[in-house]
C-alpha cells in the first residue's frame, strides 16, 4: 500500500520552479512555427479528446505540451535542441521519475508530415491511456 500512496502523491503534487513563470509566458508568446501549427491544428480545444497545456512548467523544466490526465509530454524538437542534449537528457530522466512519458516530433515532422503525425498520435494516446489503466 505504501508504494501506491507514494505514486498517488507524485501524481497529485507536481511542483514547478516559480522563477520559470516569465520564461513559460514568453515561450507561449514566441512559439516556433512548428509548435504553433501543432497546437492550433492538433491539440487546441481538446481536438484529441484530452486537455493539453502548452509551455507547462514542471520542476525546473518547461514542457512544450503536457497532458496531466495521461501524464504525457509532447516535445517538438528544433535545431536549438542539438546544443542542449545533456539538459534534455536530465529533463527526460527527471520526468520519468514522475511517470511522465514523452513523445518527440521534429519540426520537419510537423511541417511536412503532419497528417502522419496526427494518425500516429491517436494511437499513442490510446496506448498511453491503456498503460495507465493497467497500472492502476
Amino acid at each position: 500500500m505504501t508504494g501506491d500512496f507514494i505514486k498517488y502523491l507524485v501524481f497529485m503534487i507536481i511542483q514547478y520552479n516559480p522563477y520559470l513563470k516569465t520564461f513559460w509566458r514568453e515561450n507561449r508568446n514566441n512559439q516556433t512555427e512548428a509548435e504553433w501549427k501543432f497546437w492550433h491544428l492538433v491539440l487546441k480545444q481538446d481536438k484529441t479528446w484530452y486537455r493539453f497545456l502548452r509551455q507547462k512548467p514542471i520542476g525546473d523544466y518547461i514542457l512544450d505540451f503536457y497532458c496531466d490526465k495521461l501524464k504525457l509530454w509532447i516535445e517538438i524538437d528544433d535545431k536549438s535542441h542539438d546544443r542542449k542534449w545533456e539538459d534534455d537528457e536530465d529533463r527526460t530522466k527527471y520526468l520519468k521519475t514522475l511517470w511522465i512519458k514523452i513523445i518527440r516530433y521534429s519540426n520537419d515532422d510537423i511541417n511536412y508530415r503532419l497528417e502522419g503525425v496526427m494518425l500516429g498520435l491517436e494511437d499513442k494516446l490510446e496506448q498511453r491511456k491503456l498503460e495507465l489503466e493497467k497500472n492502476k
